[in-house]
């Protein structure tokens, strides 16, 4: 690693029900379709050829019915030597999942969350279902959607997960998350959880709009429409700046969309194009897990920008009135 400039490959991992309309897991992780296929082993594959490793956060809440299929998928990216993390849907467990472990169903998402110990069953349970498969401890966890608060911090240092890859002003900006730090660069909480936030570019507002932020994703998003951006930033990045990038994928980001909100495939045009885009990264960057980003923040190679207070992403009651 000579480039002194980081880039990881994370990959949400993700069969959530509304996205197919059967065969979810076959259909959203491993993209195996009637036309062709494009999932996790194509971009394992592609990554492959270019000497990076992605980092896939593996949901097993979404699809928690095929729950042997996604242990399927845990195995089998371990074994090809892909970087598994933890990533929770728990909105999506049925009523039957949280009766048999003495919970309430509600609150449904986990920024919503004002019991740490709802959270810590949470990292606990899914990660334990993770590491099962994998025989490793789970180093990292992003939550479904980027909703989060700092009960969620609190659990991944109540359950040994080291890192977050939690912070995203485009989810403040939803109202899917309390706070967020506005920066790119890596930085501590005051618990000891180091965050890795979400790359993201603040985009100017028009006149009467608000500003908001835009995600560093393949494919580009499509809440974005000003076309030139996804190039400018990418040109922005390999002419030295940021020196830190955290890309967004998900299981089906080589896939398409057809007119009834399912994932399909239709040809290999993002396949090639993620092909070419890796071709480019990896010239000027040092794709990394997430182990090897631990181990360089140990060795003093990447340094963190800041310690941040956890209790400003606390969740405050409703009605809470401050003095």
């Amino acid at each position: 690693m000579q480039k002194n400039r980081y880039a990881m490959l994370t990959v949400d991992t993700e069969a959530l029900p509304k996205r197919a309309p059967h065969d979810h897991v076959k259909r959203l992780m491993w993209g195996v379709h009637e036309r062709g296929t494009a999932g996790i082993r194509e971009m394992a594959e592609i990554g492959d050829e270019f000497g990076a490793k992605h980092v896939y956060f593996v949901d097993q809440c979404g699809a928690w019915s095929y729950l042997e299929e996604t242990r399927e998928v845990v195995r089998w990216l371990d074994s090809v030597g892909q970087d598994v993390q933890l990533h929770t849907h728990p909105e999506y467990l049925p009523d039957s999942f949280w009766a048999e472990h003495g919970l309430a169903r509600r609150p449904q998402y986990m920024n919503q969350y004002t019991d740490d110990a709802r959270a810590e069953f949470v990292i606990k349970h899914f990660g334990g279902l993770i590491s099962e498969q994998t025989g490793k401890p789970v180093l990292a966890h992003r939550a479904g959607s980027f909703r989060w608060n700092a009960a969620t911090i609190r659990a991944l240092k109540a359950t040994g997960v080291r890192a977050s890859f939690n912070n995203s002003m485009c989810a403040v900006h939803a109202k899917q998350a309390i706070f967020s730090e506005p920066t790119n660069l890596p930085y501590a909480w005051s618990n000891g959880v180091i965050e890795v936030p979400m790359t993201e570019k603040k985009i100017l507002p028009k006149v009467g709009k608000d500003e908001w932020w835009a995600r560093l994703t393949y494919p580009e998003s499509p809440y974005f429409h000003f076309r030139p951006w996804w190039g400018k930033l990418l040109l922005d990045a390999f002419s030295g700046s940021p020196t830190f990038s955290i890309f967004l994928l998900h299981s089906w980001s080589l896939l398409y969309w057809d007119e009834k909100g399912y994932a399909t495939y239709r040809d290999d045009q993002r396949v090639e194009g993620y092909r070419k885009l890796l071709r480019r990264l990896t010239k000027d960057y040092d794709v990394i897990t997430t182990a090897e980003f631990l181990d360089l923040h140990a060795r003093g190679k990447i340094k963190m920008s800041a310690t941040v207070d956890l209790a400003r992403a606390e969740l405050k009651p409703q009605g809470t009135v401050r003095a």
